[in-house]
C-alpha cells in the first residue's frame, strides 16, 4: 500500500483544490499520486480475492472457475 506521507499529500492536494485551486505542477502531482494509489489498491484487492473461497449454504465450494484459475496461477 501507499505510504502515509503519500496519502497525506493526496489529501492535502484535495483540500487545496477545493479551497483555492491547484497549480499545473500540483495537478500533475495529484494525478500521479492518484494513479499510484489506484494501482496499489487494485493489487491489494486482487490478492485478497485470490484467498476467497465461495461456499453455498450446504457447504459446497461454488467458487467461480475464473477465481480458481487465478489461485492456481500462483501455485505453479
Amino acid at each position: 500500500m501507499l505510504s502515509k506521507e503519500k496519502i497525506d499529500r493526496i489529501n492535502a492536494l484535495s483540500r487545496k483544490s477545493k479551497s483555492e485551486g491547484l497549480t499545473e505542477k500540483e495537478l500533475l502531482e495529484q494525478k500521479r499520486l492518484r494513479e499510484e494509489y489506484l494501482r496499489a489498491f487494485r493489487g491489494s484487492m486482487k490478492n485478497t480475492l485470490k484467498s476467497v473461497t465461495v461456499v453455498d449454504p450446504e457447504g459446497n465450494d461454488v467458487t467461480p472457475q475464473k477465481l480458481k484459475n487465478e489461485k492456481n496461477k500462483g501455485l505453479h
